[in-house]
């Protein structure tokens, strides 16, 4: 059994069935990638596994207990953290401040903007967020505002500022979109180094098949919201229905 387990999920908006009997089975402490063509299903199954959406049959468990239903807040203290297609950061507020954010936080349990003026006072705060810096070589830009970072330096940012809450899970979605290749390869390197250095979980959804062969373990492929196949990333590769889902024609 995996750390998180998807078993015969269903939904449907409206008339479009978006997921239909979805099963799906990550290992602990795996790269697992979620491929397919546009309108598989990739950020309606994504969204499930987050709590964001409710299945209309099935069931979404991550280490033994469902997500669905629950607050973004209580996502992130079962240990899921999650990486948005545009990275989500404070953009008017310094890079330290950015990542003395989620440290706070998961000291605290919340974080309200009107104490970070305090926050930046305390100095085991101020040192975790430094260090944290450091490990994503964004030591020097510190005290530059975020938002004049370039969208791979945001990207290398927000993953940071994930990892400071020590999560066992971390779903990216599509965390490579609207990159140059150099930053995509940035990018794949710092994932590389996460998954050596650290115990945790990785799930991908992503288009850049560099960067799914890169980084994935396994990949389960999806079709009109159903899963076509999953094995590993060299079986994967020229699988006549993955090529037939991609390219609409038999290969």
């Amino acid at each position: 059994m995996g750390i998180l387990e998807v078993k015969n999920v269903n939904k449907r908006f409206g008339g479009l069935q978006a997921l239909g009997d979805v099963n799906l089975s990550v290992a602990e402490n795996t790269c697992h990638a979620i491929i397919g063509p546009n309108g598989a299903g990739k950020s309606t199954l994504l969204n499930c596994l987050i709590g964001k959406l409710i299945p209309d049959t099935g069931s979404v468990m991550f280490d033994g207990q469902s997500v669905l239903g629950r607050k973004p807040y209580q996502i992130n203290q079962m240990g899921i953290s999650r990486v948005f297609q545009t990275p989500e950061i404070f953009g008017d507020l310094s890079v330290l401040e950015n990542m003395m954010i989620p440290i706070f936080a998961k000291r605290d349990g919340a974080f309200r903007m009107h104490a970070l003026a305090q926050a930046t006072k305390e100095k085991d705060i101020v040192e975790q967020a430094e260090h944290m810096l450091e490990s994503l070589n964004l030591a020097d830009a510190r005290h530059d505002h975020a938002a004049a970072m370039s969208r791979g330096n945001k990207r290398r940012l927000e993953i940071g500022m994930c990892l400071a809450q020590n999560p066992r899970l971390l779903l990216l979605d599509e965390p490579t979109a609207g990159m140059a290749r150099a930053d995509t390869n940035n990018t794949i390197d710092l994932l590389k180094q996460i998954k050596d250095e650290r115990d945790i979980t990785i799930c991908i959804i992503e288009h850049d098949m560099h960067v799914v062969f890169s980084l994935a373990e396994r990949i389960t492929v999806l079709a009109q919201g159903t899963p076509l196949v999953e094995d590993t990333p060299d079986k994967i590769k020229g699988h006549p229905k993955v090529r037939e889902a991609y390219l609409g024609e038999s290969a």
